[in-house]
């Protein structure tokens, strides 16, 4: 029997997992990584209310989570903004939303991911954590028979070469892959697909840096504090002009200032890279990508910048193949003991 696998990618902005797999195509869905506490499993909305979340047990609380939360009535967004989210009753309460949302009661063998400094430290701790019966309200259950946590960048890594048709070549190559997000700025550097650790690492530099920023910049402007980052979000990612008070505001103006959020990130990575002249892949991915493309362009003008399609879904459909190939290997060992034994 074929195991199922699964991915999860509990960002800083956005929880991403794989809804299915269907051939060759990893289907993807996203929510906004906010869990707002509520007071039960099955909250009663108006019909004309209904929206799309879930209400998932952790501990004595229940939080509501799924890609209609911001219509939940508490207007407080809690980020989890330091190194100990992966712990916090926020993070466990994202990620069974997102089994939740798989609609599966079963899963073989489940990956995670964590930001570049954090692999080492939390990985052990966090697949643990991932193993076992996980409730997912309404007196519902997913289990998991075992999980693997990996560096998130490395996902992108293996999608790129899998949708590049590199898995072949790949390993005897040296890689630079860049991860913005919305907390972290990862990046790693790899001979094949393993990690340099001296040359990998992660700052506090990420999409949010740059939302703060120009919240400050529009509040200075305007002259009352400015405090919708998720608008500014949409009009730097579309282009359309941002609304303040029923008017149009370029921000255009403050890009510079969002611009160097990217240039420090970026200047503080290529300091840890050695040997650049190396580099035969550099791929971009992450929800940022956007904004930190001309930083990481500017930085290595000589090389090719590889841009993954999706770059938010870049990580967790890489951590889907990876898991695919756990698989495959798991199935085929137990194939040749079998063989062997029948002998």
């Amino acid at each position: 029997m074929e195991m199922i696998v699964r991915a999860v990618d509990v960002g800083s902005g956005n929880t991403k997992y794989v809804t299915g797999v269907v051939g060759s195509e990893i289907r993807c869905a996203s929510f906004p990584s906010v869990a707002y506490p509520s007071s039960g499993d099955t909250p009663h909305w108006p019909a004309s209310e209904r929206r799309r979340t879930v209400c998932i047990p952790v501990g004595q609380l229940f939080y509501e989570v799924g890609p209609d939360v911001g219509l939940a009535a508490d207007t407080f967004r809690a980020k989890q903004l330091h190194d100990d989210y992966t712990e916090s009753p926020e993070y466990l309460a994202l990620l069974r939303g997102a089994l939740s949302l798989m609609k599966l009661a079963h899963i073989d063998l489940l990956i995670v991911g964590l930001p570049v400094n954090l692999i080492a430290l939390k990985k052990t701790a966090l697949e643990r954590a991932m193993i076992g019966t996980h409730p997912i309200g309404g007196g519902k259950f997913v289990t998991v028979s075992k999980a693997l946590a990996v560096a998130q960048p490395q996902g992108a890594l293996v999608h790129y070469a899998a949708e590049h048709e590199k898995m072949a070549t790949i390993g005897g190559e040296q890689s630079l892959i860049v991860d913005p997000g919305s907390r972290t700025f990862d990046w790693l550097v790899t001979r094949g697909m393993r990690l340099v650790q001296k040359q990998s690492n992660s700052i506090n530099r990420g999409m949010s840096d740059v939302l703060r920023m120009l919240a400050a910049e529009i509040s200075k402007d305007i002259g009352t504090p400015y405090r919708d980052v998720d608008a500014i979000d949409l009009a730097l990612r579309t282009g359309k002009p941002l609304q303040a008070f029923q008017r149009a505001y370029d921000i255009k103006r403050h890009l510079p200032f969002a611009e160097s959020v990217a240039e420090q990130a970026v200047s503080t990575m290529r300091q840890y890279i050695e040997t650049p002249e190396s580099l035969q892949n550099i791929i971009l991915s992450g929800g940022g990508a956007f904004m930190f493309k001309k930083a990481v362009k500017a930085a290595f003008p000589k090389h090719r910048v590889h841009e993954v399609k999706e770059p938010m879904f870049a990580n967790v459909r890489g951590f889907q193949l990876a898991g695919q190939n756990v698989a495959a290997s798991a199935a085929s060992a137990s194939r040749e003991r079998s063989q062997g034994e029948a002998a």
